[in-house]
């Protein structure tokens, strides 16, 4: 039997394409994105990963789940990360963690006007196709790399509601029935895979989990660094987590990493 590599990814930002995520205005960090990602972890190092993750929250006596945007902001259960010197030394207990784990991070990130711009014209009331696209991507992308590798892979999704938990498994249905969505006319350079790849490469149906499972946690806590990277290249966390080989991007050839590496859609005109 081939081994696997689970995949297990958050979303961060609305999938509503027609709506600003930010019904206060601009965001402060003036991302306006939607996006899908997480971390590849290969099944002999789930039991490393859940045995670090344990060691480290018992060493800050956190109970609760890891979670970026309170985190970053010193939120809620985070507040305590108000206090510099407590900030000093979590933060850089964080770091060592996530680049001591071993997992590959991997992202599809879709600048909202960018998107509204290019397809408007084409989807008018259909935007809601972002979410799918992005889903589609990040599939196929780790999926292609799980194969070169021999391995098939297992996808674990953190939920999100109802219905957006039974369109994540209606994509990957359609995946496997039909292929991508894509145009074969705009796609045929990324060779894309067929239907009957999914369904040799994927493993059963997509997974869905709860906040608290320890993998969830850190898909969280790498997405956001991919994400604002569209923003920010250098973006200190996500500098931190290509120094560290944590990037897919950095397990591919040069050549390859704008059509298997992490992907950023509709970028164009972004404010940089």
């Amino acid at each position: 039997m081939m081994q696997k590599y689970h995949l297990f990814f958050d979303d961060s930002g609305s999938r509503d394409a027609g709506v600003k995520f930010w019904s206060g205005g601009e965001r402060e960090d003036e991302m306006d994105c939607f996006s899908l990602g997480g971390v590849m972890i290969a099944e002999e190092n789930i039991d490393n990963v859940l045995s670090r993750y344990k060691r480290f929250c018992d060493e800050h006596d956190i109970t609760y789940p890891l979670h970026s945007w309170a985190i970053r902001g010193g939120r809620g259960k985070f507040a305590w990360l108000k206090r510099p010197e407590s900030a000093r030394v979590f933060f850089s207990a964080l770091d060592q963690l996530i680049e001591d784990l071993p997992f590959i991070s991997i992202a599809c990130v879709i600048h909202r006007p960018g998107y509204i711009e290019r397809y408007k014209d084409r989807y008018q009331e259909n935007l809601w196709f972002m979410c799918r696209t992005a889903y589609c991507i990040l599939i196929e992308r780790a999926a292609k790399f799980a194969e070169q590798r021999g391995r098939r892979l297992e996808i674990n999704f953190e939920e999100s509601g109802k219905k957006e938990d039974r369109a994540i498994v209606e994509y990957d249905r359609l995946l496997k029935q039909s292929g991508l969505p894509f145009s074969t006319d705009t796609s045929s350079n990324y060779t894309p895979l067929q239907a009957e790849d999914f369904r040799r490469i994927l493993w059963g149906k997509p997974k869905r989990k709860t906040k608290n499972t320890p993998m969830m946690q850190i898909a969280d806590l790498v997405l956001y660094p991919m994400a604002k990277a569209g923003y920010e290249a250098t973006y200190k966390p996500y500098l931190t987590l290509k120094r560290a080989g944590k990037l897919i991007d950095c397990h591919l050839e040069e050549d390859q990493v704008l059509l298997r590496g992490i992907k950023y859609s509709c970028f164009e005109n972004a404010a940089k």
